[in-house]
């Protein structure tokens, strides 16, 4: 099994976070957002990525540090658990539909983090989040874990679908590139021999 555990503590955060990719979609999450919860249930039910996530912020403040930090968190215990990443298939695309909304998320586990954003919202809030936090983190997570990501919604307007619909499709991209490839072997799935 490829599992990692990692423990994150600042002034401003504490959290722990263990994955399996190679698990069944299983998770427990309390970030004190809820739905930041709701949106990393949805991760680890469609990636297959088991997810133990518990995060304490400081939220009197506001969402950004548990928000940041959570995404780092992740992203560290992804790439933690991938190892060499030998014999993975690398790359992973997924258009992910909610209803009205339709989302493309494309990704490279290239060690060369790089995120590109085309969605947008028309409120400000979801629940209790903020909606500019949405973009911080995948652009957090895609830093931590060593991503090149994009993620564009081609089209939708209800707020809730089209991140959720984001959400989905890195799921299912993540689930296809962290994939052991029966055809690779131990191969580094690059020419340089390294990722």
């Amino acid at each position: 099994m490829r599992s990692a555990s990692i423990s994150r503590t600042t002034k401003e955060t504490a959290i722990g976070v263990t994955v399996n990719l190679d698990g069944t979609g299983a998770y427990t999450i309390s970030t004190g957002i809820g739905f930041l919860d709701h949106m990393l249930e949805q991760l680890s039910r469609h990636s297959l990525i088991d997810l133990e996530v518990k995060a304490v912020g400081d939220l009197h403040i506001d969402q950004h540090h548990t928000t940041e930090d959570t995404a780092l968190a992740i992203g560290e215990a992804v790439v933690k658990a991938l190892g060499d990443k030998a014999g993975i298939r690398r790359y992973g695309d997924a258009l992910s539909p909610m209803d009205e909304t339709l989302t493309r998320v494309a990704l490279d586990i290239s060690g060369r983090p790089y995120l590109v954003w085309k969605s947008a919202f028309s409120t400000t809030r979801l629940g209790e989040m903020d909606t500019e936090l949405f973009e911080h983190w995948f652009h957090s997570f895609a830093q931590s874990a060593g991503l090149t990501l994009h993620v564009e919604t081609l089209y939708g307007h209800n707020n809730h679908h089209i991140i959720e619909s984001a959400f989905k499709g890195l799921a299912r991209a993540l689930r296809t590139a962290i994939e052991i490839d029966p055809r690779k072997g131990s191969a580094i799935p690059s020419t340089k021999g390294v990722l």
